[in-house]
């Protein structure tokens, strides 16, 4: 992987790459959403507990895939308030590495599926170690 966290003559960045150029297979992941295994929503009114249950279902999903956090080319992240960005921001910041990380996306929704839902996060990653990116 290729991390293009800022090419000459584009706006600076706060956590993200502008570009990541990869090859190999690659893991689309669903939209994670704050929930626990049994089924029951995390952090009820808690940004933090949610993004932090949110990742841990992306590491969950990724591992499944043969993948990990750590080959994330491109995240999406949907949040209900943008007073939560810096919490996600932060938690974010210890699952992925500060000097390569992947490109992303931030969209402010209105609401998600669930009404106590505060984020959800979907990643694009490279399966590393397979015979095409090896």
């Amino acid at each position: 992987m290729e991390h293009i966290l800022r090419p000459e003559g584009a706006p600076p960045v706060n956590g993200y790459s502008h570009a990541v150029r990869f090859t190999g297979p690659m893991v689309v992941v669903s939209g994670q959403v704050p929930v626990a295994p049994d089924g029951a929503v995390v952090g009820v009114g808690d940004a933090e507990a949610q993004v932090r249950q949110v990742y841990a279902n992306l590491a969950t999903a990724l591992e499944a895939a043969g993948s990990g956090l750590g080959h994330i080319v491109k995240l999406t992240v949907y949040l209900t308030d943008l007073e939560d960005l810096p919490t996600f921001r932060r938690v974010r910041d210890e699952h992925q590495d500060a000097e390569h990380p992947p490109a992303c996306s931030l969209v402010r929704v209105a609401g998600l599926v669930h009404p106590d839902f505060r984020v959800e996060v979907e990643a694009l990653a490279v399966v590393p170690d397979s015979p095409a990116t090896a």
